[in-house]
């Protein structure tokens, strides 16, 4: 099957924290955006599993090597869960990072800190060319600021206060972020069924 994990993204930011958070496992993660005519799978599921499980298998049965997929969700209390699984697109098809955080914004105007809980799901799928799934989530509780705040991370990072607080994820380091992100933790509830599929040495 080989030492290859393909990383089922076309997302360089995405890319770099799953490298992070895999140091030293495997001889190579390569994104699928680097092989020869993959495209990104349609996400149209009514899940982050669902999702994740559509981009991992696309992604194993196109390449014929092991692939790790992720969907993740900002889930507001406020917004009854939204944008949840269409976090990516709340702003529509082709929103940037900006707009949907402008949209977010707006949406909850008005609505004091004490009713701005929120928080990052994530869930992580593993799946091979033969079809085999292992999936896991993980998840980070928090709150959405009234404006951005730092420099670092991507997506709703500027806005999501961690716990707490009083920091957003954009005013972590990168370790800091994969020391507790709702990412690192799906991915840790995958790390058995990696390291059976790649043991060590």
């Amino acid at each position: 099957m080989g030492k290859i994990l393909v990383i089922a993204t076309f997302n360089p930011h995405k890319l770099g924290e799953l490298r992070a958070l895999l140091p030293g496992l495997f001889p190579e993660l390569r994104a699928l955006s680097s092989f020869p005519g993959a495209v990104p799978a349609e996400e149209d599921g009514e899940t982050l599993e669902a999702n994740a499980l559509k981009k991992a298998l696309a992604a194993a049965r196109f390449t014929g090597l092991p692939a790790l997929a992720d969907d993740t969700g900002l889930e507001v209390d406020a917004l009854g869960g939204a944008p949840g699984v269409r976090s990516a697109r709340y702003a529509g098809e082709k929103a940037s990072y900006a707009d949907n955080n402008a949209r977010l914004l707006a949406a909850l105007a008005g609505v004091p800190p004490a009713g701005r809980a929120a928080r990052f799901a994530c869930v992580t799928a593993l799946a091979l060319p033969s079809g085999a799934v292992r999936t896991a989530r993980g998840v980070l509780e928090g709150r959405i600021t009234a404006a951005p705040r730092g420099g670092n991370g991507f997506g709703y990072d500027p806005l999501f206060e961690v716990g707490a607080g009083p920091r957003t994820l954009a005013e972590f380091s990168d370790a800091e972020k994969n020391s507790v992100s709702h990412r690192a933790a799906a991915l840790k509830g995958l790390l058995p069924a990696l390291l059976e599929l790649f043991p060590a040495g």
